[in-house]
């Protein structure tokens, strides 16, 4: 990812989970939970001179609630010497600091083994991503079968983080032309086997839909969450306003072309200035956005950031959104459809810029001369504003997917500016 990706309530609620004893377990149905990205030390690669702010340990950043699911980045090369994949996690573990295995460069990082446990034992999944800015590669069935053994249910002798079993899968794929629907499903096949845990897949496109990358793997398996980049981009965070921002052209998808109903979808943002190259803003924009967007689309999760180390040196970014998301969010409970305002769309009207229709349970407005079938894509005539109707048999806030065309991909409008992290 790019260098991506009030306070007294969460004391209040910390406080009682300490007195009681309890600890929060991640729950995929909540539309508050937090993503924070850890691994390449953001934070120290923008602002080197600041050595108290860099990235800290992972168990620093389990401490509290203020974060749900960390994906450890990244596994960004996918077969390296010896047949193995490689690891890089900047200033934590690297091969300036820790050892190797025989015969390859996939580094040792085990003692991390005791700082995943932690997490997972506060409540926290933690996951591994694959890909990054310069990463990625071919990811077909074996390839999965490796990445089970040597991080997630399996067994090898050569287990980046020992005897830690992590909680899934992350694809931040960001470059080249491979599918991943056989990796996924292959994936999928093992995790089937072991009924002792849950194991999750997500996904991290950047904002213009579709995904060059990876869009058309997002059509043909199940992901259990997708995580939006919502910078970098002329669909993102900054874009609010102007309407630009596409976050109902995701929700459209995931309610008619995504093979999981019940999918979360993710706004995801910088954590500071530095952390991306736009597309930051500050937590107060980001509560308003978050709240207007949660309660207009069935499919809103939570708020993913890039990455951890800038949001607890940006003024504990971390517990505003944690804050925003307890305040508006909530668990376990079915989205609620307003009645559909707009009249219902007909093929054989014409619809100047601006009109609002209804159609398949979302209100699309036309941002110029309305023209086909409302679908979701960002090249098209007509963007989903809200979600509406009343969905029947829907558990995810998912109607029966209509025949929407896929539309054609093609490259995102900007570049990232992703530097891996390279000691």
């Amino acid at each position: 990812m790019v260098s991506r990706r009030s306070i007294s309530p969460i004391l209040a609620l910390v406080g009682a989970s300490i007195l009681s004893g309890a600890t929060a377990v991640f729950d995929e149905t909540c539309n508050s939970n937090v993503v924070a990205y850890w691994g390449q030390n953001s934070y120290g690669t923008a602002n080197s001179a600041n050595t108290a702010d860099f990235q800290q340990r992972l168990s620093y950043y389990c401490r509290d609630d203020s974060v749900d699911i960390i994906p450890i980045s990244f596994l960004d090369i996918f077969t390296g010497v010896g047949n193995l994949p490689q690891i890089n996690l900047a200033n934590t573990c690297n091969t300036g600091s820790q050892t190797m295995f025989a015969g390859s460069q996939l580094l040792n990082c085990s003692f991390l083994a005791d700082d995943i446990k932690t997490c997972q034992s506060n409540g926290k999944i933690v996951t591994l991503s694959l890909g990054g800015a310069a990463g990625g590669g071919a990811a077909d069935s074996a390839f999965a079968d490796q990445v089970w053994n040597l991080f997630l249910g399996g067994s090898s002798t050569t287990r980046p983080f020992g005897d830690a079993v992590l909680d899934g899968v992350d694809l931040d794929i960001e470059g080249g032309s491979d599918s991943y629907v056989t990796f996924v499903n292959q994936l999928r096949s093992h995790f089937s086997t072991d009924t002792s845990k849950k194991y999750y897949i997500s996904a991290a496109p950047q904002c213009p839909y579709p995904d060059v990358f990876i869009g058309p793997s997002l059509n043909g398996a199940k992901f259990d969450m997708v995580y939006i980049q919502f910078y970098n981009n002329p669909c993102g965070m900054s874009e609010y306003s102007s309407g630009d921002f596409n976050f109902g052209t995701w929700d459209a998808w995931a309610s008619t072309l995504s093979p999981n109903p019940d999918i979360k979808l993710y706004i995801g943002v910088p954590a500071s200035t530095s952390a991306a190259g736009s597309g930051y803003v500050d937590a107060t924009t980001l509560a308003k956005i978050a709240s207007e967007t949660m309660v207009a689309f069935p499919h809103f999760g939570g708020i993913m950031y890039w990455d951890a180390s800038q949001a607890w040196a940006n003024n504990d970014f971390q517990q505003s959104v944690r804050s925003t998301l307890k305040t508006y969010g909530s668990c376990g409970q079915q989205f609620t459809y307003p009645e559909c305002s707009a009249p219902a769309w007909t093929a054989s009207e014409n619809y100047p810029g601006g009109s609002q229709v209804s159609y398949q349970n979302y209100i699309w407005q036309t941002k110029y001369f309305g023209s086909g079938t409302p679908v979701p894509s960002d090249t098209g005539s007509w963007v989903p504003v809200s979600a509406c109707g009343d969905p029947v048999g829907s558990t995810g806030g998912s109607p029966p997917p209509p025949a929407f065309p896929i539309p054609p991909v093609s490259p995102p409008v900007s570049p990232l500016s992703r530097p891996l992290f390279r000691p």
